[in-house]
């Protein structure tokens, strides 16, 4: 009972928790004691990622000895990014979410031919959250990559939208990794372009979009942001938000190499983390939700767990561990 009530509690809230277990387990137990079940094991469940985290940013040798040798694999990934989560007496605080995956190429159907093609996808994917700055988290990511085996894969990439934390955080941790941005945070940046040169959904900016969509593809990002400095001396009224674009295609030209990506069998985009942002939005931004810090910091990793198919192995650490 204690186990299915903390599982329950990283997936829905403390009163649907109660509900569930009274109709489907016939276990009668209130939301108030989901809750406080919850703050107990959720204190080991972070204790067990902090531990973690701790000996995988150590040196190598001053902890227990070298790390453990993996054996070579396939490509893998990593992905993050950021939600917003309310805090009481703070306000709306950023958690940064983690996903580390395995890249496998299958066949799927492109939706403009109908035609079979191979493409890359992210695949057993695993998680981590973090409500604070991007150093803990950025070294939480690096823990959950090398559990997995980082370190034995064959390539590995990193995906990521425009953030300068998510790039700093890859320089810091997977520095030889090939870096992404995201396909589709490119498209919206090329979009807000066309609305800003040829107007909002006039024929003419449909023609310039879908004209330099294939530019973008085809690796030209330094094209498209000389166009855009080119247009802003011409363009005074809108020439701050056109050079904000140029300079967003600019910085990031040697991460839009997207063709070249995709045919050598890399995901180029970041659904895989976005999506898990999601999921923990919706267990931590219902109507009227409001976090203490410590609260939500105890469920964090219970729902990560969860997500990552990984509590039940978590639960038997948690459990077996001296404190309890």
């Amino acid at each position: 009972m204690l186990k299915l009530a903390v599982w329950l509690s990283g997936i829905v809230d403390f009163k649907k928790a109660e509900e569930i277990l009274e109709r489907v387990g016939q276990i009668s137990i209130s939301d108030s004691s989901v809750w406080r079940r919850t703050q107990t094991w959720g204190e080991s469940f972070r204790s067990i990622v902090e531990t973690e985290r701790i000996k995988a940013n150590v040196l190598p040798g001053m902890w227990g000895g070298p790390r453990q040798a993996v054996e070579p694999k396939g490509r893998m990934g990593v992905s993050m990014d950021g939600a917003k989560v309310h805090i009481r007496d703070e306000g709306w605080k950023e958690l940064k979410v983690g996903a580390v995956f395995d890249v496998e190429v299958r066949p799927t159907l492109d939706r403009e031919t109908g035609e079979r093609i191979e493409l890359a996808h992210a695949v057993n994917n695993s998680y981590v959250a973090h409500l604070g700055g991007p150093d803990i988290f950025g070294q939480m990511v690096w823990a959950e990559a090398q559990r997995r085996g980082w370190e034995g894969a064959a390539d590995t990439e990193a995906v990521g939208d425009g953030a300068p934390w998510i790039w700093n955080l890859t320089a810091d941790h997977f520095y030889d990794s090939l870096q992404v941005i995201d396909w589709y945070h490119g498209m919206q940046h090329l979009n807000t372009a066309a609305r800003l040169l040829k107007g909002e959904k006039t024929p003419s900016a449909k023609r310039w979009l879908n004209n330099r969509e294939t530019m973008l593809f085809e690796g030209h990002a330094d094209r498209i942001a000389r166009e855009l400095a080119a247009a802003a001396c011409e363009q005074p009224d809108v020439a701050e938000e056109l050079n904000k674009e140029g300079g967003y295609f600019h910085k990031n030209q040697r991460r839009m190499n997207y063709q070249e990506m995709r045919e050598d069998g890399w995901a180029i985009g970041s659904g895989m983390v976005e999506s898990a942002a999601k999921q923990f939005k919706a267990r931590f931004t219902g109507p009227g939700m409001r976090w203490a810090r410590a609260g939500a910091e105890r469920l964090l990793p219970i729902r990560a767990t969860v997500m990552s198919y990984r509590f039940d192995e978590t639960w038997q650490l948690a459990y077996n561990s001296p404190q309890n």
